[in-house]
C-alpha cells in the first residue's frame, strides 16, 4: 500500500457504518510507481485498497461501490480482466476516462465499503 496520501486528504474515512477509501494509484509501499501492464497496475491499486480497507476494519468482499479512473478507455478490457479477480461479488461501479490522473498514472481506483 502506498501508505501516505499524495495530498491533504485521508486514505480512508469511516462514517455511518461505511468506509470511504480514497483513490489508489499503482504505487508500492515505498511510494514507487509500479511499471508494467495495465493489469499489473490495476492489481497494485487493488492491493492498496485491500490494505486500506482491512486497516479500517472492512475488506474487499464488503465493497459496495467502486470508481475506476483510466487515462484512456482503450485500457478498459485489460483493467476489467484484473478487476474481476478482485471484485467477483460485482459491486456497483463507475468507470470513466480522465484527462489526467495524479503522477501521470494510467489507472486509479476508489471504493466505498461496509464496515
Amino acid at each position: 500500500m502506498s501508505g501516505v496520501a499524495a495530498g491533504p486528504y485521508s486514505q480512508a474515512i469511516k462514517a455511518a457504518g461505511l468506509v470511504f477509501a480514497a483513490g489508489q494509484i499503482p504505487a508500492d509501499s515505498t511510494g514507487k510507481l509500479v511499471s508494467g501492464s495495465i493489469a499489473e497496475k490495476t492489481e497494485q491499486c487493488c492491493k492498496n485498497l485491500k490494505a486500506i480497507l482491512e486497516a479500517a476494519g472492512s475488506g474487499i468482499p464488503k465493497v459496495v461501490k467502486v470508481g475506476v479512473f483510466l487515462s484512456d478507455m482503450k485500457h478498459f478490457p485489460e483493467m476489467n480482466g484484473e478487476y474481476e479477480k478482485w471484485f467477483s461479488h460485482k459491486p456497483a461501479r463507475t468507470c470513466v476516462a480522465a484527462r489526467e490522473l495524479p503522477k501521470g498514472v494510467d489507472v486509479e481506483i476508489e471504493a466505498i465499503a461496509v464496515q
